[in-house]
């Protein structure tokens, strides 16, 4: 499997294979940032993943800048193990945060002026409900 296909498949919200615009990834960049401060203040490790897609000719040469493409950033949250047990991301007609938990019911939503619902969700479902 190449590397591009796990980062894909873990994209929470269903949205995989949407690129967005350089302001609308770095918006989303931004809003993310907001969440991984909130949870590192807590103690929950966490990183932003940004991808990109690059299109090659046959023998490896990057084709022009045009082809470039931005996937929306994400934020993962990783285990003491390291394993990625929460992902969240910025919907891109909603602008809320979609949050997927491994363990969780499915995607979970919170309003993009509620960065501090997000750090609950997580917490909760870490710590057994303890926020």
């Amino acid at each position: 499997m190449a590397s591009g296909q796990t980062v894909t498949e873990s994209r929470a919200g269903g949205h995989e294979e949407e690129q967005v615009s350089d302001a609308t990834a770095e918006k989303h960049d931004q809003e993310l940032a907001t969440v991984q401060r909130l949870l590192n203040v807590r103690g929950v490790r966490s990183c932003l993943i940004h991808t990109i897609a690059l299109r090659m000719f046959g023998d490896g040469r990057l084709l022009p800048r045009g082809n470039l493409g931005l996937y929306a950033p994400e934020l993962v949250v990783r285990s003491g193990a390291g394993w990625g047990i929460t992902t969240v991301s910025v919907g891109s007609r909603s602008g809320c945060f979609l949050v997927s938990m491994r363990n969780g019911r499915g995607i979970e939503t919170a309003p993009s002026v509620d960065p501090e619902k997000v750090a609950d969700l997580i917490l909760s479902a870490q710590f057994g409900g303890r926020v």
